[in-house]
């Protein structure tokens, strides 16, 4: 793909993450959850949700508050009893009495709805898939910082190919014509990773060492898919040998979908199935798939604290995304992406509107915004390498990724790793090109 596909299909990614952001509450949650168990149903041609989840939470408050977006909340109970509860603002606000030992509660929400965004219905193509923005589909917690485990209960017709974070574990046809699909996720993640995709899709299968890969298409052969997904192995080997970690799920699956999509999940990446064509075309075009597997590190392992250091996942999966190039076909592809990301850059702090990586604020981010995470991100780590050398700079990516993997982590943990590894302070580069003091 050209560089002005590519940042197109960015540039979709990015205005999906805007309206995430604008619409989910930047407050400090009083809750820890620690489990979601989720029952969904979703009516493909009715664009419309319903379902339950269970969510078991840690709180010495008397109140709960959840992110529901424009979902109806229709009970709420605790141990079978029904609970006080108001929606405002998009957020469902339970009161749950004074507080049990340990503070741990498990309530249970129905609800159902039909999702403005976050959520994707193709009824022509008897596709559904959701892209960020989870409590426009289920009631949750919308902060990155607050990770929990997750099993998922998927009901739609027997016809359709589903898939779902972490890991398969049962099956059962209903008299209905209906399949009950369950997945445990073990791993805690944060809920904007949690996601689903069904469709009338075919399963492609092969392994490498621990990991099974899967392909999901619909208007490929087996034998395109293959060709399609030719650098997945390889790129599984590149992420882990440069993060320093293994991939931390027993499969990983790509699907090619209907529509524009472009969005990571844990255990899984939605690709808009126009995408496997250039990829026939064009060998070489492998950016968006690197990018997004990426995430699989940085981003759903090391995850953001919050959205002001939202630099950390995007960065560095961008830069990540021309390491792989250069891994794969040499330093003139990765020096291509990197002068791409720098003209980018350079746009808008000729514009005057360069700003620290670190946001102050990230509710309502600009097209501008957008770019600087992203570009001037992958950029900045592009400088970095060429400051503290070749050894150094992996060295310092692996501590980072090890010490941090499965947390949350702000820019100044990012700083520490590298300076570790450089065995020399980094102040005046990251003063310089991060903060921007």
């Amino acid at each position: 793909m050209g560089i002005c596909m590519q940042k197109r299909l960015l540039c979709l990614v990015l205005l999906v993450l805007g309206i995430l952001i604008y619409g989910q509450a930047a407050h400090a949650s009083t809750l820890d959850v620690l489990h979601y168990s989720v029952t969904l149903e979703p009516d493909i041609v009715a664009k419309s949700v319903k379902g339950t989840v269970r969510i078991r939470f840690s709180t010495e408050s008397q109140e709960a508050e959840f992110n529901c977006g424009d979902l109806t909340v229709d009970s709420v109970r605790l141990a079978g009893a029904a609970l006080k509860f108001t929606v405002v603002d998009h957020r469902l606000r339970v009161s749950l009495g004074p507080p049990e030992r340990r503070g741990v509660r498990e309530v249970e929400i129905d609800f159902h709805g039909t999702p403005r965004f976050g959520i994707r219905f193709f009824p022509d193509r008897q596709q559904v898939y959701t892209i960020f923005s989870t409590s426009q589909w289920m009631v949750c917690v919308d902060d990155p910082a607050d990770k929990a485990t997750l099993t998922f209960k998927l009901i739609v017709p027997t016809s359709l190919t589903t898939i779902a974070n972490g890991q398969l574990i049962s099956q059962h046809e209903r008299p209905d014509g209906k399949r009950v699909s369950e997945w445990q996720q073990p791993t805690p993640i944060p809920t904007y990773i949690f996601g689903f995709a069904a469709g009338p899709f075919h399963v492609v299968k092969e392994k490498r060492r621990n990991v099974e890969l899967q392909y999901l298409a619909t208007n490929y052969s087996p034998e395109q898919v293959r060709r399609i997904f030719r650098d997945t192995p390889d790129m599984l080997d590149f992420f882990e040998d440069r993060a320093g970690v293994k991939y931390a799920d027993k499969t990983y699956t790509q699907v090619l979908a209907a529509g524009g999509v472009e969005q990571e999940m844990s255990s899984f990446t939605a690709l808009k199935e126009a995408y496997g064509k250039q990829l026939l075309d064009n060998e070489q075009d492998l950016w968006l798939a690197a990018h997004e597997f990426a995430h699989q590190w940085w981003g759903n392992m090391v995850t953001c604290r919050d959205w002001n250091h939202f630099w950390l996942n995007e960065g560095t999966a961008t830069f990540m995304a021309a390491a792989y190039l250069e891994h794969r076909f040499g330093r003139a592809a990765y020096l291509r992406e990197i002068e791409t990301y720098r003209a980018n850059y350079e746009k808008v702090r000729a514009a005057g509107k360069d700003k620290s990586l670190v946001f102050p604020d990230w509710l309502s981010p600009t097209h501008e915004d957008r770019t600087l995470v992203y570009d001037k991100g992958a950029y900045v780590l592009h400088l970095l390498r060429e400051e503290m050398g070749e050894r150094a700079f992996w060295n310092g990516l692996r501590i980072f990724t090890r010490r941090h993997f499965g947390k949350s982590v702000v820019t100044s943990d990012f700083v520490s790793a590298m300076e570790e590894a450089n065995g020399k302070s980094l102040k005046e580069f990251f003063a310089k090109w991060v903060y921007l003091n």
